[in-house]
């Protein structure tokens, strides 16, 4: 051949889609296609597959296993003169490199893609059972499948069938395949075959007649006794065929495998037993079945076997399907369920996931199947457990938009046509996109993207995707809002009841006030109102996946009407990804944060991740300067502690919105996996806020009363968790207040200033107002409430020196200067340091004493009838156990070990590990406790609105506990069970510590 004409070949070639135009053309000057080398339609025909190269080397390749000259005359005129095999044959050896395995080794099976007529295109059952008729054993039921899967893959690479209709027609060969398989079984065990009456029931992608080319046929077995026979011994042959059924068509033999057949569906899983009888399977789905279980049987259809037992199964548990729905927590299980699949991918694959990946396949069936439990119980035109059809259902019902259900409708069938064709190649289990570009050349051409095929098919992937992620969850909501805005006349909507069982299954608790609520929000024509209906789908979801969706929506109807007219709200909402996540998390998640919301709802701003400042807690320099540059420009001290009172409330929202998007994670950000640093965060912030409102309440209150200077220096210590960092949402501020005269002054009026000062402090901190107040505790003073709530430095001195008790010594273990001069809180420290770390450490009497104290706190203070085992602060292994354990090991060893003089609990447990003065171990499992236990005091303020030191009683509240707390819907007693462990093994520290010798 000359040089310019091997030239032109290759160019033609290349231009016809062959990546490796040297080896084609060698192929083609070969013996096998030397009679058809020049004929341009055998060219023109590979170019118009999949992989050029893979279609013309599997040509060959059965052209070389042809029997005799004969054969290979016959396929090649056949080839060139019949259009329709050309483009059948060619597409499936394009596109699949086993089909062309199995030509090459059953060379003559190329004519079962002869025949062309109408009856052809569309083959049911029926026309599979006659395809497998021939089949004797395992080996030849695997050629005849691979012979009809033939038939299937070829009208699909040639179009002549969708991505719906293939898949069905592989539902309908693996009902035709089971049937044989049975038949097989029993003939090969009569005696069983005839001692029971075995039904095959299809679930899954089979039961919905939608299966994919290469995937686990899910099956459940249902039995009864024949005439004669007892139960018992029916069972064990049912049994018996059931696992040769599962074999004939799982085990690997010369011909390969056809699929493995899973019954792990069946009741108890793979730990039930294989077969029941129907009403063993009626018990159990009457007292045990989860959730998801009924949702499974959305698709169970009888395929093999008895067909009157199958109807029976059938018709017995479809009532139970359709009443799924209103077990209590359907929805949070089901979405559960699913993001526990996602969880469960490797993070290196989730990207390349069609099946169970964000935005793939799995969204769009959940999603769908969904719809169908909450609206099938009352239209059982939703019925179906084919997807598509499903969909289609919910569409011209009105339960879904039909511009949403068309979008995924095309989404869903160009993953599953992606999906099919990645299988088909090696007919292979996978739902992994490939990464090799040739492999993603062939996909993109098999999918008729011939341009660019990588770069097309790549985009169009990820446009889909986009859009079922942006649309799944929406599918549940947006319909609630076209049937309350009514701005489309003529839609099919959802009807008032329809709207009500939704709600219900969303876990609405008054679907009435609901429905009042979106109507006022999504209704009219204003820009609000268009706004508020974008973003409604996607909140309404979130405040589904809390506690308290009904609060949530009610909070944000108040908000929006508060702040619907300002237009950086919803500005806010619409352009800033967290703030409308972040809004929907903290208006359903308690009381508190709405609360504080509500009475400046501007603090919304905060939500976002602009310039609002964000979530981040401020320090006490920045808050101290805010509240004292305020105050300096009040014209009183009530305005002025109003001013600082006001920012205190704006920050109190900062810290407990913070600590909610912390708690239960967002969809871009996991929840915070450190319980520990959002205990730290929180006391950190709420005491470094009342440190500053403390400082700026008593700057006001003296210029007030004496402009610039006090007759005396003022000095506030923090005490017990003021003083450690340690406060939470609902706590006092435990403070003593301690003065010195000013230079001249006679001590009785700087007395007389001092306690006015502490008394105006008090009353304006508490006045009636839209903020929160602040209580001002001072009870740890010495003597308590009987003794001077001022006094000076030198009678705290002398006072120490001559009647301190051991008890106010592990007090001041706490004590930090936090307000007001700030020499005379260090000389306030000075004097009280050799009380809380006594250089001769604790003697034995005082150790006693202190267990002595402890035990009656316990006995006297506990309420009663609280269970002492779920109360945070006195119940066993709780806040108290942990704190005097600590503050025992620092009183006896703090003057040894600099590290034990801290007020914080966390960092003093920790110095007293790094001492040795307890195991890391005991050291973990009390940090632990007390974190666990602020954790739940800290939930209970953020759910009810108001401090609490036990878990709450009322079942929406303890829910929303455990939401706070990680736990999901339904998991309470968990909760409640891992509190009582946890603080169970502190209990045990604790005695060996601080009751020990």
């Amino acid at each position: 051949m000359t040089p310019g004409r091997r030239s032109s070949t290759f160019t033609r070639l290349l231009r016809h889609g062959f990546t490796d135009p040297s080896a084609a053309e060698r192929l083609l000057d070969g013996p096998e296609l030397a009679p058809v080398r020049n004929d341009p339609v055998l060219l023109e025909a590979l170019g118009a597959t999949a992989d050029p190269d893979l279609a013309l080397h599997g040509l060959v390749r059965l052209l070389e296993a042809q029997d005799g000259r004969t054969a290979h005359r016959e396929l090649l005129d056949t080839l060139i003169a019949a259009k329709p095999l050309r483009d059948r044959l060619l597409g499936v050896l394009g596109a699949s490199a086993a089909l062309a395995d199995h030509l090459a080794r059953h060379p003559g099976d190329w004519r079962a893609l002869v025949t062309y007529e109408p009856r052809d295109l569309h083959p049911g059952v029926e026309e599979f059972e006659r395809g497998l008729a021939g089949a004797t054993d395992p080996v030849s039921l695997r050629v005849a499948y691979r012979r009809c899967l033939l038939s299937i893959a070829a009208r699909d690479v040639c179009g002549t069938t969708d991505v719906a209709e293939t898949a069905a027609e592989l539902a309908d060969l693996a009902t035709a395949t089971l049937r044989a398989a049975l038949a097989l079984a029993q003939a090969n065990a009569p005696e069983d075959a005839a001692a029971c009456r075995l039904a095959v029931i299809a679930m899954g992608k089979c039961g919905g007649h939608e299966l994919n080319y290469v995937s686990d046929v899910d099956v459940i077995f249902v039995a009864e006794a024949a005439e004669g026979a007892t139960e018992a011994h029916a069972l064990k042959s049912a049994t018996r065929l059931a696992s040769h059924l599962m074999r004939i068509c799982s085990e690997t033999t010369v011909e390969g495998s056809i699929w493995p057949v899973d019954a792990n569906l069946r009741p108890e899983g793979r730990n039930g037993p294989l077969v029941r009888t129907l009403s063993s399977h009626l018990a159990y789905y009457q007292r045990w079945a989860k959730t998801w279980e009924f949702q499974a049987l959305l698709k169970a259809r009888p395929v093999a076997g008895d067909a009157e037992l199958g109807r029976a199964y059938v018709d017995a548990l479809e009532p139970m399907v359709w009443k799924a729905a209103e077990r209590e927590n359907f929805v949070a299980d089901v979405q559960q369920m699913r993001r526990r699949v996602i969880a469960n991918i490797p993070a290196a694959e989730i990207e390349r996931e069609l099946k169970l990946g964000p935005g793939g396949l799995r969204d769009v069936e959940f999603a769908v199947q969904l719809l169908q439990l909450v609206h099938g119980r009352t239209d059982q035109a939703l019925r179906s457990g084919t997807t598509l059809d499903a969909l289609q259902a919910l569409a011209a019902g009105g339960y879904v938009g039909r511009e949403d259900a068309a979008r995924l409708d095309e989404a869903y069938r160009f993953l599953r046509s992606m999906e099919h064709r990645i299988q088909l190649y090696r007919l292979r289990r996978t739902h992994l996109v490939p990464t090799a570009e040739p492999d993603l050349r062939r996909l993109g051409r098999s999918l008729g993207l011939r341009t660019d095929p990588v770069a097309d098919l790549n985009r169009e992937w990820k446009r889909h995707t986009g859009v079922v992620r942006r649309l799944h969850e929406k599918l549940f909501y947006r319909p609630l809002l076209d049937a309350v805005a009514q701005l489309a006349p003529g839609e099919a909507r959802l009807s008032p009841e329809a709207a009500r069982e939704r709600l219900v299954a969303l876990g609405y608790a008054d679907p009435a006030a609901a429905l009042r609520h979106l109507e006022a929000l999504a209704s009219g024509v204003t820009r609000k109102a268009a706004i508020q209906r974008t973003l409604l789908p996607v909140l309404l979801g979130w405040f589904a996946d809390s506690a308290d969706p009904d609060a949530g929506l009610l909070n944000f109807r108040k908000v929006s009407d508060a702040l619907g007219k300002t237009p950086w709200y919803l500005r806010l909402l619409r352009d800033e990804g967290a703030a409308a996540e972040n809004l929907a998390r903290v208006l359903s998640a308690g009381r508190l944060a709405p609360d504080l919301l509500m009475r400046a709802p501007e603090a919304v701003a905060l939500l976002g991740d602009g310039d609002g400042g964000g979530l981040e807690p401020r320090g006490r320099a920045h808050l101290e300067q805010e509240i004292l540059a305020a105050v300096g420009r009040a014209e009183n001290a009530e305005q002025g502690v109003t001013a600082a009172r006001g920012v205190r409330r704006r920050e109190l929202f900062r810290t407990a919105a913070a600590d909610i998007v912390g708690s239960y994670g967002t969809e871009t950000s996991p929840a915070e996996a450190d319980q520990g640093a959002l205990v730290d965060r929180v006391g950190a912030a709420v005491s470094d806020l009342t440190a500053a409102t403390l400082a700026g309440t008593l700057r006001a209150v003296v210029r007030d009363g004496w402009g610039d200077t006090l007759p005396t220096r003022f000095a506030i210590i923090g005490m017990g968790r003021f003083g450690g960092h340690e406060l939470g949402y609902g706590s006092d501020a435990d403070v003593v207040f301690v003065h010195e005269p000013q230079d001249g002054v006679d001590e009785h009026e700087a007395g007389a200033a001092a306690n006015k000062v502490v008394a105006e402090m008090r009353r304006l901190l508490q006045l009636p107002s839209a903020d929160p107040p602040l209580l001002i505790d001072a009870d740890l003073r010495p003597e308590g409430k009987s003794g001077p709530l001022v006094r000076t430095l030198k009678s705290y001195e002398a006072y120490y020196r001559r009647w301190s008790l051991v008890w106010e010594s592990q007090a001041l273990l706490r004590a930090e200067p936090v307000a007001g001069d700030e020499e005379l809180g260090r000389r306030f420290m000075e004097l009280i340091d050799p009380l809380r770390y006594p250089r001769q450490g604790l003697g034995d009497e005082a150790v006693r004493e202190i267990r002595r104290l402890k035990a009656r706190m316990e006995s006297e203070r506990l309420p009663r009838g609280a269970d002492p085992r779920l109360h945070t602060k006195l119940g066993p292994g709780g806040l108290s156990d942990v704190e005097w354990t600590v503050q025992l090991l620092q009183l006896r060893h703090g003057w040894h070990e600099p590290g034990l003089r801290t007020t914080r609990t966390r960092e003093a447990l920790a110095a007293a590990r790094a001492a040795g003065l307890l195991s890391a171990e005991d050291a973990e499992t009390l940090d632990e406790a007390w974190v666990l236990a602020t954790r739940v005091r800290n939930a209970v303020m953020l759910v009810r609105g108001r401090a609490g030191d036990t878990f709450p009683t009322a079942p929406r509240e303890l829910t929303a506990v455990g939401r706070y707390l990680g736990y999901g819907a339904g998991h309470a007693g968990d909760m409640l069970d891992a509190y009582r462990r946890t603080t169970r093994r502190a209990r045990t520290v604790v005695e060996a510590l601080f009751y020990g010798d």
